[in-house]
């Protein structure tokens, strides 16, 4: 079997036009811009590594990635220069592009040719057998030559129309000056073909006919296993696909309705979601109430009531009543469509293993026609049995093909991105897994990330009406929890200042804002205090507080709940051998609460965003692989610097572009799984390249030796990749409902704390 996939017709096809790549393109910040092309006549190692480096030669490219699995190439290029002659460049190559339908599931063309092309060969080469087995029995001279010559006349519309698969992809190779894996494979079946027609013609004893068309049989065999379980392991990315809504009905200004595709859906725009839709993009409530099936986003089983102000995400259900929603992003920046980037790039990824196997891939070409070369003059140097010799090298051409090593380390990366998002858990690349089962030490951000990061105000009737305000006022301009939750606290309180410039936020620190002459500060108590005499104050004041000049005249207390599954997840990583620190932001005593809570022995409190990411350093510098675990505004330095990162759904956006790992359910249960899968992910490539190796070492020998048929040949070569997928699938039954089931029962109390700023 081949890695290779059939490709495209002989066609002239100039792809899209600069125009709808310019359309179809997505910004992604730092004046740069994303196209995905479909490529589907991308076959193996050779030729993604052809394609990536044509395309980072272009002006204007910054990044260029191919995924064999899906077919896709990603093209990330400078918005301030003239658009890259993307598509033109990979035409040259021999790869015509097309604009990828990210909500696309019609048929599977490939596998219809497939199966048309096995059932064709199939049938021929059972109908040759029969008449191979009336030549075996002793069939005369006459007799034997119109058995051969029939068998010929079945063969060649067999081999014709089967073997195009293989044949369309060897020629487009060459005549691009490249090679691929189906060029050994075409040339084997060839070679056997046209011996077996030189012997019919000369009336020959033995002619091939059975051996070329079973051969083609054998191959197009593990090609739709290849095939099939390929589609199989990217079910997870299809049925987040499946989720998103087409389109949506759009309530205009004067009140008219019209359906418009999802696409076309901007931030703004009033929608209506009727009963038994799925939510088109995100979205806030304007008006109704109803109950929507949140399964997709936080795993829970119960729906979530929604009223007014209440979020949406794309790809939820509504199960109630309907609802009139504003859009507030556009359908390719939803919370589903992140999840699909996700799910594509983890598959994508250039992994140490996977960079491995693509140069090992790489050398295949001059190697097996090396080989087989050297073993045809080999052999003809030794009996001068050109039959014999030509038989023995084109079984050496079949048997080498390096699909086993091609597919060692990619199917195993989709099915652990697979399993992973069955879990709730989205993996960015596939070099982060890699990356977390190297892990030896794992930092722990407080809230949001071992707390839900909900807190609720218990003081509120404490503090002066006149604060309150002032406080709400400030506070509606973060999304930090401690700023959400003083909002959510004093709803319908009216302001009380006109600030004479904006609010501005300090990561770590807090809120500041000017009436007049007043500076006002809502935050962390020694920042907001001005730090004259806070040390005077730490030790009998805690939490928020809010101040006029330096002078506290308020103060906030919050109570936050640890994370279901902290302390589970805490106990199974460190059986596993990991070193443990919470690192936060809060006082001591809130953040020795939580460690204790948690079962953490080592904790820093009073941490600023840069002493996160002085830390990790330092750890980095001792030899220590750091998993950050982090959720805000004040953890992405430290994610960015750590070893590999995973944060919540519930991140700002700036955390959960940092991560590697995102993790949906609200259990820190995800922490465990993930760590486990690497580690089974990593025993599974090593075991895949050891199988891959070994059939190499012990069936190459013996078909240069001349005990392999090219028959045999092909069914070792098929064989051998079948069980390296087969090896790789067994990431589906890996356990992955204990960690969550263990942290079912009785819920923790409140802990009373002050997420930190």
């Amino acid at each position: 079997m081949s890695c290779c996939a059939p490709g495209a017709e002989f066609i002239v096809d100039t792809g899209p036009s600069s125009d709808e790549i310019q359309l179809a393109s997505r910004r992604v910040g730092d004046g740069l811009m994303q196209t995905w092309l479909s490529v589907p006549d991308v076959h193996c190692g050779l030729c993604i590594s052809k394609i990536e480096q044509a395309l980072r030669k272009l002006d204007g490219v910054e990044e260029a990635r191919v995924n064999l699995s899906t077919k896709r190439v990603s093209v990330r290029w400078r918005d301030d220069v003239r658009q890259p002659r993307i598509v033109e460049s990979l035409v040259k190559l021999g790869y015509p592009a097309h604009l990828v339908d990210f909500d696309g599931d019609g048929q599977d063309l490939i596998l219809s040719e497939l199966m048309r092309a096995l059932a064709i060969s199939g049938f021929a080469a059972a109908n040759i057998m029969l008449l191979s087995v009336s030549v075996w029995s002793g069939a005369e001279a006459a007799t034997r030559d119109l058995f051969h010559w029939v068998s010929a006349l079945i063969a060649i519309p067999a081999l014709a129309f089967a073997g195009r698969i293989f044949f369309r992809s060897a020629w487009n190779a060459l005549s691009h000056g490249r090679m691929n894996m189906d060029v050994p494979i075409s040339l084997g079946v060839l070679l056997a073909f046209l011996l077996s027609i030189y012997e019919t013609a000369t009336h020959g004893e033995h002619a091939y006919f059975d051996a070329s068309v079973t051969l083609l049989f054998f191959l197009l065999i593990g090609r739709t296993l290849d095939h099939v379980m390929r589609e199989k392991a990217r079910d997870a990315v299809k049925g987040l696909a499946r989720l998103g809504a087409r389109g949506a009905m759009v309530i205009s200004e004067d009140g008219s309705r019209n359906f418009i595709p999802v696409e076309d859906i901007t931030p703004g725009m009033t929608l209506l979601l009727s009963l038994g839709e799925r939510v088109p993009v995100d979205a806030i409530v304007e008006s109704g109430r109803s109950e929507i099936d949140t399964s997709l986003v936080t795993g829970e089983s119960l729906p979530r009531p929604v009223g007014k102000g209440d979020r949406l995400v794309a790809g939820t259900l509504n199960i109630n009543g309907a609802l009139v929603i504003k859009a507030s992003a556009k359908a390719e920046d939803s919370f589903l469509a992140e999840m699909i980037r996700l799910m594509e790039a983890a598959e994508g990824g250039r992994a140490r293993y996977r960079r491995i196997a693509d140069r090992a891939s790489a050398l295949y070409s001059p190697v097996v026609h090396l080989a087989a070369l050297l073993t045809f003059l080999g052999w003809m140097i030794a009996t001068g049995d050109m039959h014999y010799s030509l038989t023995t090298s084109i079984a050496v051409l079949i048997i080498t093909c390096p699909c086993a090593l091609g597919l060692a380390v990619p199917i195993v990366q989709v099915m652990a991105a697979r399993r992973l998002f069955e879990q709730g858990i989205m993996l960015k690349d596939g070099a982060a897994l890699e990356r977390l089962a190297e892990v030896d030490t794992i930092l722990f951000d407080k809230t949001g990330t071992l707390t839900l990061g909900k807190p609720r105000l218990t003081n509120g009737r404490d503090i002066g009406s006149e604060h309150l305000a002032i406080a709400t006022q400030m506070a509606s301009y973060s999304r930090h929890p401690i700023s959400m939750a003083i909002v959510a606290s004093a709803r319908g309180s009216e302001a009380a200042r006109n600030f004479d410039r904006p609010v501005s936020e300090l990561p770590g620190l807090g809120l500041e804002a000017a009436a007049g002459e007043d500076i006002y500060r809502l935050g962390r108590l020694s920042w907001a205090m001005g730090g004259s005499n806070t040390r005077s104050h730490l030790a009998c004041i805690d939490g928020t507080v809010l101040t006029k000049n330096g002078k506290l005249i308020a103060q906030f207390r919050f109570e936050d709940r640890l994370r279901a599954g902290a302390q589970a997840a805490i106990n199974d990583t460190r059986r596993a051998g990991l070193n443990i620190e919470l690192v936060s932001g809060d006082q001591a005593d809130i953040v020795a609460n939580v460690a204790r809570g948690c079962g953490i022995d080592m904790f820093t409190a009073e941490m600023l965003p840069k002493d996160k990411s002085d830390k990790v350093q330092q750890l980095t510098t001792l030899g220590s692989h750091v998993l950050m675990v982090g959720d805000g505004l004040n953890d992405a330095a430290a994610m960015a610097v750590a070893h590999v990162s995973m944060a919540p759904a519930t991140a700002a956006d700036i955390g959960r572009n940092a991560a590697d790992f995102v993790f949906l359910h609200e259990s820190l249960g995800a922490l465990p799984f993930a760590f486990h899968v690497a580690k089974k992910s990593g025993q599974l490539i090593k075991q895949n390249f050891a199988l891959a190796i070994g059939y190499n070492l012990i069936a190459v020998p013996i078909a240069v030796f001349g005990y392999v048929t090219p028959l045999v040949a092909a069914a070792a070569m098929s064989l051998s990749s079948v069980i390296v997928v087969a090896n790789s699938m067994r990431l589906r039954t890996l356990d992955g409902g204990a960690p969550f089931k263990r942290v079912a029962g009785k819920a923790k109390p409140p802990l009373i704390l002050e997420p930190d700023r």
